[in-house]
């Protein structure tokens, strides 16, 4: 993962910016396929500056934010490691 902010799920105890493998094995083993979510809802392309791409993919983390009715995402933030909800 690239970008700013990342997200992720309230139980997962691994950073996705520092521990992504890990992180990425909880999430799939617990069967939330974030990735594979936030690949479905945000409007990435290639034709993209990198900045238009985190510009889209942070979007689309607060769009799953919005209708998480299970209350399990969290975005997370790369540089200041901040947590938002």
């Amino acid at each position: 993962m690239s970008g700013t902010c990342a997200i992720t799920t309230f139980d997962n105890p691994y950073n996705p910016f520092t521990q992504f493998e890990n992180w990425f094995l909880f999430d799939t083993e617990k069967g939330y396929n974030s990735c594979g979510y936030l690949a479905r809802i945000a409007r990435t392309s290639d034709e993209l500056t990198d900045e238009e791409n985190d510009e889209s993919i942070e979007e689309a983390i607060d769009e799953i934010i919005k209708y998480d009715f299970r209350n399990i995402y969290r975005k997370i933030y790369k540089n200041k490691q901040k947590q938002a909800s």
